[in-house]
């Protein structure tokens, strides 16, 4: 059995993670790991998991993490990870996985720009390997350190890379509209996510300043060789879980719908978790709840010249833990979908 560590417990990362975790066939869920409630039960928090049998929550110490357990999730904010995971790593045996962005940026200048904070060590950063599964599955196999996607990236780089190595769309046309559930601003309390003030309400938030910027820019070059500038604006919408992608980019030459779906098709034919829509489908959040499914549409409007992609997660699943056990489960080479539900939650 793989031995588990989840540092951040107590959030809706970790959470989500123990709710995955405990049907899979090849895990313990070894560790629990809190900076703020150890020695207590998770339970406490988290009355939804009695009953699992978790251990109590432990402090964090590098030295006896890196003993106790075969692979490590890191469910914390930004900045934690810059720090704990080089420590975890300097003393060997067992792999990490971070969920925040502390290792997602290749570029130093560029952490510090849009996440406000000192990166991790260079060293470390080029050490990590970035957990798109679908188009990293090799490099990924190979990790140590595996930077997990960001929600947002997630869903719009599997919406855009197909498009931009085949050179069909213009790299600095692209416009991504996002829509996110609350969840995804975590469990921490704000008056951006009080019950009243974005109930029957959305707005749009970083505008031009969102640090999921970079990370798509990024990962889009590396996988078309071309560099891409996005134009991307999230908004968030009085839902729990769930996003919704919706990408504009103008075409560089003539393609018909036929030839767009087929290639969405074909990219994503042996890939379990993306289900490409038939031609004149809207994919809804409620139709991947739950689940670690992308549901990507593809249409193509002649008369602007334009191509739309609709792309939809469960930000807490595929955009967060979900990806980050599919990644574990590729590391350890284990089935690819192990303890991951195939059936989304409806209604």
């Amino acid at each position: 059995m793989i031995r588990v560590g989840i540092v951040g417990a107590t959030g809706y990362g970790g959470a989500e993670l123990i709710r995955l975790l405990a049907g899979h066939p090849h895990v313990q869920i070894a560790n629990l790991y809190s900076s703020s409630a150890e020695g207590e039960s998770l339970e406490k928090t988290f009355p939804h998991v009695s009953g699992l049998g978790l251990p109590k929550l432990a402090p964090i110490d590098a030295q006896s993490m890196s003993k106790d357990n075969d692979v490590i999730f890191l469910a914390t904010p930004a900045g934690v990870s810059a720090d704990l995971s080089p420590q975890l790593m300097k003393l060997g045996g067992t792999k990490i996985i971070d969920l925040s962005g502390d290792f997602r940026l290749e570029s130093a200048d560029a952490y510090r720009n849009w996440y406000k904070k000192e990166p991790a060590p260079a060293e470390w950063v080029e050490k990590a390997v970035y957990g798109l599964t679908e188009w990293n599955y090799e490099q990924v196999a190979g990790a140590s350190l595996v930077a997990n996607p960001g929600c947002y990236p997630t869903a719009t780089l599997l919406a855009l890379i197909p498009l931009m190595q085949k050179g069909w769309v213009k790299p600095d046309s692209w416009i991504v509209d996002a829509k996110s559930g609350v969840s995804g601003a975590g469990r921490g309390l704000s008056m951006g996510v009080h019950y009243s003030e974005i109930n029957e309400s959305i707005h749009a938030y970083k505008v031009a300043k969102h640090q999921h910027t970079p990370e798509i820019e990024q990962e889009l070059a590396k996988q078309s060789g071309i560099a891409s500038l996005v134009q991307f604006t999230p908004h968030l919408v009085p839902m729990t879980r769930g996003i919704l992608v919706t990408a504009y980019g103008q075409l560089e030459t003539k393609v018909t719908q036929a030839q767009a779906q087929e290639l969405f098709e074909a990219t994503y034919a042996d890939k379990p978790f993306v289900r490409v829509r038939p031609a004149g489908s809207h994919p809804h959040t409620k139709e991947v709840l739950g689940s670690n499914y992308c549901d990507i549409s593809v249409h193509v409007d002649e008369r602007t010249g334009r191509v739309i992609v609709l792309s939809v997660i469960d930000n807490m699943v595929k955009g967060a833990a979900g990806q980050a056990l599919q990644n574990m489960n590729v590391m350890f080479q284990i089935p690819e979908k192990a303890g991951l539900p195939l059936v989304p939650v409806f209604p």
